[in-house]
């Protein structure tokens, strides 16, 4: 069996910290000392706490936690609603349950939205030209 070398053993370490494996697991699997991975976790807190924020973010995604995902999630809801209601007859009774769970997915959809500002790069001209007449109509 090939020697793994201690960059490799630092990566995994860092790998195994990051999805909070006790030292004693880590030691194990790595043939390392606990007081060299207490070394290690000193060293190396950036880089564990770093893809530990990576791991987190993957599971987000993955469970529909992070706002672009759920915003997919209810907009798809929403066309496969609004594809079943144009199907029915609305003398139909579950067709106001249908309702309901669309105008709540529409609600949710609406939590999710945000104002879009698209921002302009301006001249030094356009700003002298905004602040004189901004002092024009204060001074008028």
């Amino acid at each position: 069996m090939a020697k793994i070398s201690k960059m490799d053993q630092k990566e995994r370490f860092i790998e195994m910290r990051a999805k909070e494996i006790p030292y004693e697991q880590i030691s194990m699997d790595l043939g390392v000392s606990k007081p060299t991975l207490i070394k290690w976790g000193r060293e190396l807190e950036l880089e564990v706490s770093n893809r530990r924020a990576l791991e987190l973010d993957f599971l987000q995604d993955k469970y529909f936690v992070s706002k672009k995902k759920r915003i997919e999630f209810f907009g798809e809801q929403l066309n496969r609603f609004k594809e079943e209601l144009f199907k029915r007859d609305l003398s139909e009774i579950p067709t106001d349950k249908l309702f309901e769970m669309a105008m709540k997915t529409i609600g949710s959809l609406k939590q999710e939205e945000i104002v879009i500002q698209l921002k302009e790069k301006g001249t030094l001209d356009d700003t002298l030209e905004s602040l004189t007449e901004s002092y024009l109509e204060w001074r008028a």
